[in-house]
């Protein structure tokens, strides 16, 4: 049985209570997947626990940009821009089918943040230290210009603009692929259940007794050395450990807006300046553009994050001021979704100032915990864990593990050359499904969701005899992603693995009643288990609309 599935949970915690790890990670968000797939690619015995989904924090509330950080030149950053810069050309050639290059324009205008000199200095540097290359270089447009790329752009105070690539992800896809591909290399993973306090051993942390969210059951996971990886929730993990003194965190919140494509109808991606100093992107996706992103200090409860009435009008305010044909008003939001970023605490310093930088912290018990970060930059925040962890197991040990390999892993999905085999893939997977009705569009979202494991979906599909070809199709889906992606909830399928609650949600509301039966029927679920999950996804779903 593939090791990774929702059908092996038993299994996996067999392994989880009788082997002793050299790593345990806790938090199943991207740094816990890239510290897990680091480490057990050197020769670790890893597991990871997660106590929600995987990816259900920050991991899928970003915005969705794996991006050399252009905003840190602002900051003089330098170190920063090089490091993301450098990292995302790296994700990009271990994905292409999940880290897609996209062009985002920059308008320059009167009394805007940066202007034509300054913008073309600070794009050509970034190119420099991001390591640009190809048609990715940045151009400078002048005003006419721009307009024939970008329409919607203030025609009365736009004086031209910067032309540049970003790369788009999906955050929790991205998530799921590098936990996968980390249990290829023999690491045991496991959602759904909860770090209840530290094991000790001579005041050393030497594993965690856990708790299954499903079950109840509560068990012990030893291990050499544990790693907290909680992102938002560090700090809780640090207090139960008795080790939160110095550095603390600081919360952030970030919300983004999503609205039909007809009425936000931009070409390309917009990096634009709104009228409180700060910038904004405007990014379209499929049949939907989204916007964002806010950034307010944020003290309320973590594991439920909501986009108030106030965010959601400010960023409405800010695409009005900018594009004077767009008049959006709140009925026009399709979702959205809130998150938070877990910055370090810096005196003095408002929300927009706090370093985005990664910080590790060992507490007397030696529990390692990791904080701060970007999505771009999680390979390398990775990296400088599992040296840490190396280092103390060669001096207490005297084993010796193979160096970074993650450089070279291609993650589960692939493998691809580059982004044109990933088009020329997405027309192979059109030619096949469009007899049935299905379009280009459902060719690419499945080949950026899932890559060539799109073949096992499609060979599914061809299996099923579903009259209604949409049902049959998600039911090849939501097989897929419990067999493959410890899928364990419809709600972990419509936010998580699919991304359908924020960039299709009509479909949602369309199809929720069918995926909540076939997860009913493939996990033989009794009725309240189902009336458990069913308002478990109307309560997400409600949340993604209303704005207290």
């Amino acid at each position: 049985m593939n090791n990774f599935s929702s059908f092996n949970r038993k299994n996996i915690q067999q392994e989880l209570q009788t082997t002793e790890f050299d790593i345990l990670v806790i938090g199943g968000g991207i740094t816990g997947a890239g510290i897990a797939l680091d480490a057990a690619s050197r020769g670790m015995k890893v597991a990871l626990i997660e106590k929600n989904d995987f990816a259900s924090g920050t991991s899928s509330k970003s915005t969705k940009l794996i991006h050399g950080g252009l905003r840190y030149l602002k900051q003089f950053d330098f170190w920063l821009v090089k490091e993301v810069g450098t990292e995302r050309a790296i994700v990009h050639k271990l994905a292409p089918h999940l880290v897609i290059p996209e062009k985002m324009i920059l308008p320059l205008i009167d009394g805007g943040t940066y202007g034509s000199w300054l913008t073309s200095i600070g794009l050509k540097v970034y190119d420099v230290l991001a390591s640009v290359e190809g048609d990715d270089k940045r151009k400078m447009l002048d005003k006419k210009e721009a307009l024939e790329k970008e329409p919607l752009l203030p025609e009365s105070i736009l004086n031209g603009a910067g032309f540049y690539a970003e790369y788009r992800t999906d955050d929790a896809r991205l998530t799921i692929e590098v936990l996968k591909t980390a249990s290829q290399y023999d690491a045991q993973i496991l959602n759904y259940t909860h770090a209840d306090e530290f094991i000790y051993e001579n005041k050393r942390v030497v594993g965690a007794k856990v708790t299954d969210t499903f079950t109840d059951e509560s068990y012990d996971i030893k291990a050499k050395y544990v790693v907290n990886a909680a992102g938002p929730w560090v700090d809780e993990l640090r207090q139960i450990n008795n080790s939160k003194i110095g550095k603390r965190l600081h919360l952030t919140k970030g919300v983004h807006l999503v609205v039909p494509h007809e009425k936000l109808p931009v070409k390309q991606s917009v990096y634009f300046d709104i009228p409180d100093g700060r910038m904004m992107f405007a990014i379209p996706r499929g049949k939907v553009t989204y916007f964002g992103t806010t950034d307010t200090n944020y003290q309320q409860d973590k594991d439920s994050v909501e986009t108030s009435m106030v965010d959601a009008l400010y960023l409405i305010e800010a695409v009005n001021n900018m594009f004077p044909d767009i008049q959006l008003t709140m009925d026009d939001i399709q979702s959205s979704w809130a998150g938070l970023r877990p910055l370090i605490h810096e005196e003095g310093k408002s929300a927009s100032e706090l370093s985005r930088k990664d910080e590790i912290f060992v507490s007397d018990t030696k529990l390692i915990s990791i904080a701060g970060g970007k999505l771009t930059g999680y390979r390398k925040m990775a990296e400088r864990i599992v040296d840490i962890v190396a280092k103390k197991m060669k001096r207490r040990f005297e084993v010796e593990f193979d160096p970074i390999q993650t450089e070279e892993i291609v993650l589960s999905g692939g493998p691809f050359q580059n982004y044109k085999s990933v088009k020329l893939y997405s027309n192979q997977v059109y030619k096949r499904i469009k007899s049935f009705g299905f379009s280009e569009k459902d060719a690419s979202y499945l080949v950026h969701n899932y890559g060539k494991q799109t073949e096992l979906i499609l060979d599914k599909f061809d299996e099923l005899n579903e009259k209604n070809i949409q049902e049959r199709l998600l039911k090849a889906e939501v097989w897929f992603t419990i067999k493959h992606e410890m899928t364990c909830t419809p709600t972990d399928f419509f936010m998580r693995r699919t991304g359908r609650l924020f960039f299709d949600k009509p479909s949602v509301d369309l199809y929720k009643n069918f995926v909540i039966q076939e997860f009913t029927e493939r996990f033989n679920w009794t009725k309240n288990t189902t009336l458990k999950h069913k308002q478990e996804l109307d309560k997400k779903i409600a949340l993604t609309l209303n704005f207290n």
